[in-house]
């Protein structure tokens, strides 16, 4: 048992720097801290005391003297014991909150500073787990968080997706490993079908549970018609349409292993008869389809990231409104178009703006039907709005 990972040492900040750390903020960045000899010398991942240069304490901090946020609130009380206990304490109310919103534990647990456990991410499927430590201070707890998580939920697997860009930025290498068990099947369950997902060699976490309510939404509007899922994965969208009764769903994704476990997915739940799968650059595929004169009763276009970093922004942007083009060129009249960024570089608004603008370069009028995000078991800290990732429209066109 881990009694106490690291003593508290103490780190201030520099005067005058304290607004938004007093204003709750859950991040100190680097020109903000006094970064004496003795803080540069911190090992990345200390637990550290965080004061003002008034004296007035502001809790206990994840510490990383290498990175340009350089200190994340763990507690706000200066003298938390961060140990196994308080690990478990804090992932247990993170459980507490997804088993009242979720039946079954198919779910994200853990979703970094709105859980109160920044730069970690941890998903559910059943007994098995996939964490992502993006920071440094995440990565020197991952010994004791398995212990917590074996006290609190007893895991067959735990697999370590550490795969993140976002890692670099905190001095970390990029890998995938086990951290708990044997590799075996592992499922996630959804709307009543079973999806079969590689938590070692798929994308990112494996599975993507924040387009949970979205993947209902559209499968509703499929219902009785065809449909096109473009950058399907392992076919979340296009399976569950099929299940909702959609006549005909054609898959599109470069990853040939995406589409073989999209494919054993409708083939274990009985849809194989009315799914098909396409592989091929997505982009590429639907122009060629729109000049073919395919059409689609609902075309989904949900792509990885287009903007990595805050530079790519504006060629983001413009491949935004292009798939927009693209996409809508594929929508039957009276269809449907679902399309989405998880570019957290990309406002809202900026996002809406391009594919709006996508849309109206194909002269189709149209009516926006929903507009949002994430599902609720990705909470998002209200002092950390850049963290609100997905963005996702649903348009009926004409």
């Amino acid at each position: 048992m881990v009694r106490r990972l690291m003593s508290h040492t103490l780190i201030r900040l520099l005067p005058g720097r304290d607004r938004r750390v007093k204003s709750g903020h859950p991040w100190a960045f680097s020109n903000e801290i006094a970064m004496t000899p003795a803080a540069k010398a911190l090992p990345p991942g200390a637990v550290v005391r965080l004061e003002g240069d008034d004296g007035q304490r502001h809790g206990t901090w994840l510490f990383n003297p290498h990175s340009l946020i350089a200190a994340r609130r763990l507690d706000r009380d200066a003298e938390a014991p961060v140990d196994v206990a308080w690990l478990r304490a804090r992932l247990g109310a993170a459980l507490a909150l997804r088993e009242r919103m979720f039946d079954a534990p198919h779910y994200r647990l853990v979703h970094a500073e709105a859980d109160g456990l920044p730069g970690l991410v941890i998903d559910r499927y059943g007994d098995a787990l996939a964490l992502q430590a993006n920071t440094a201070g995440m990565e020197t707890l991952t010994p004791a968080l398995i212990e917590a998580l074996q006290g609190l939920v007893g895991p067959r697997l735990i697999v370590a997706r550490n795969d993140a860009s976002v890692r670099s930025l905190e001095g970390l290498p990029q890998e995938t490993r086990l951290l708990l068990g044997e590799p075996g099947p592992v499922h996630a369950e959804e709307g009543g079908l079973r999806f079969t997902v590689d938590l070692l060699g798929g994308q990112k976490t494996g599975w993507f549970f924040d387009q949970r309510e979205h993947r209902a939404r559209v499968a509703r509007l499929a219902t009785g018609g065809t449909m096109l899922d473009a950058f399907c994965h392992t076919g979340g969208f296009g399976l569950s349409a099929a299940a909702a009764g959609a006549a005909q769903v054609t898959l599109l994704d470069r990853s040939a292993h995406a589409l073989d476990l999209a494919m054993a997915s409708a083939a274990e739940n009985g849809l194989a008869n009315r799914v098909t799968a396409e592989r091929g650059e997505a982009m590429e595929a639907l122009e060629r389809m729109g000049q073919s004169g395919a059409r689609f009763d609902m075309v989904v276009a949900d792509p990885p990231a287009f903007a990595k970093t805050r530079k790519d922004q504006p060629a983001a942007l413009r491949a935004y409104g292009k798939l927009a083009r693209m996409a809508a060129t594929l929508v039957a009249p009276g269809g449907f178009l679902f399309i989405a960024s998880c570019s957290h570089h990309v406002a809202p608004g900026e996002f809406a703006d391009a594919v709006i603008w996508g849309i109206g370069r194909t002269r189709r009028e149209g009516r926006l039907l929903f507009q949002g995000g994430a599902g609720p078991d990705h909470p998002v800290h209200p002092l950390l709005p850049e963290s609100a990732y997905l963005k996702a429209m649903l348009f009926q066109l004409a």
